[in-house]
């Protein structure tokens, strides 16, 4: 890492936008085989550790009424906003928090619960983050490198890529995007930003294309999708929180009870199963499906963006 005198700071932090309800329609992925695996029950006590724009949590809050208990978790202020208009006609059965779900037992402890009947994790970033230019995680439109999901933290995408030695950058883009062209793209990063500093989506995308082999630029996604993904996992520092979290889920899981996480990619899925196989080891828990659940193909044709969820779930036996 630069010393901290030399540290760039993305000039775009105060370009932040007002979540808006016009724009942050949201499909929630593999919602029906959610409901049914978690076993929901009138008069549980369930997290949605990823609440978003409350797409899951709208069918949970029905299903555990009247007098069940949602805790709804999320790093992002503007999807907090919207999923509590969304949920305000339940409004006494539900406590929103702003936190990463790698601290649910402090939210858990703050609101004086000890056993959670269902766990609830979709890992998936929704349509109106994606589709928020201001908010940097678009390969298609112009906006600043941010890709913070808690706007509160310092570190964004900006300050990586502008900061951040050409072997750091190469290493991130090959752990997190296992992006085969990493050393190609970090070197280009380097290299460009000695004119000046690499600042918009836009230009990253574009950088990132330019530099790959002719024939990599061509492909079922976008040639800078795996660029993007890093540097997002890595901003957010999504896969260490993924483990942490699911570790103390387990903790607070009751008897019966259900964690069910839907991920997006391999790395997620796969901490995902080693997890839930030690789990599996100790006795106490067992594997509701051994083999992963994947979106049905109506599901995937009325929501393509579906295709790449997986779902793995847990039950706590003793």
């Amino acid at each position: 890492m630069v010393e901290a005198t030399e540290v760039l700071v993305s000039p775009s932090r105060e370009q932040e936008r007002e979540p808006s309800m016009q724009d942050a329609f949201h499909r929630p992925v593999m919602s029906g085989q959610a409901l049914e695996m978690l076993h929901l029950k009138p008069g549980a006590v369930v997290m949605d550790a990823t609440i978003g724009l409350a797409g899951h949590a709208r069918e949970i809050i029905r299903a555990i009424l009247p007098k069940g208990q949602l805790i709804g978790i999320d790093k992002d202020e503007e999807s907090l906003a919207i999923a509590r208009e969304r949920l305000k006609d339940n409004e006494k059965r539900c406590w929103l928090v702003q936190e990463d779900f790698r601290n649910l037992d402090k939210a858990l402890e703050s609101l004086e619960i000890d056993g959670v009947d269902a766990f609830l994790f979709d890992l998936g970033i929704s349509s109106y983050q994606l589709e928020n230019p201001g908010r940097g995680f678009s390969l298609k439109a112009e906006g600043p490198l941010d890709m913070r999901m808690d706007r509160r933290g310092f570190i964004s995408a900006y300050d990586l890529l502008n900061n951040l030695t050409e072997e750091e950058i190469s290493t991130i883009l090959w752990r997190f995007g296992e992006e085969r062209f990493s050393r190609r793209i970090a070197r280009a990063f380097v290299k460009a930003r000695e004119k000046a500093p690499l600042a918009s989506t836009r230009e990253l995308a574009e950088l990132v294309t330019r530099v790959l082999p002719y024939k990599a630029r061509f492909g079922r996604i976008h040639p800078a999708t795996r660029t993007f993904q890093a540097l997002r996992i890595a901003v957010n520092r999504e896969l260490d929180a993924l483990e942490e979290a699911l570790q103390k889920a387990a903790l607070f899981l009751s008897k019966k009870g259900r964690i069910c996480v839907i991920s997006f990619h391999s790395l997620e899925d796969r901490i995902v199963k080693e997890s839930f196989r030690r789990l599996a080891k100790t006795g106490r828990f067992r594997l509701v499906v051994k083999k992963v659940l994947r979106p049905s193909s109506a599901e995937i044709a009325e929501n393509p963006r579906s295709r790449s969820a997986k779902m793995r779930v847990i039950e706590r036996v003793r």
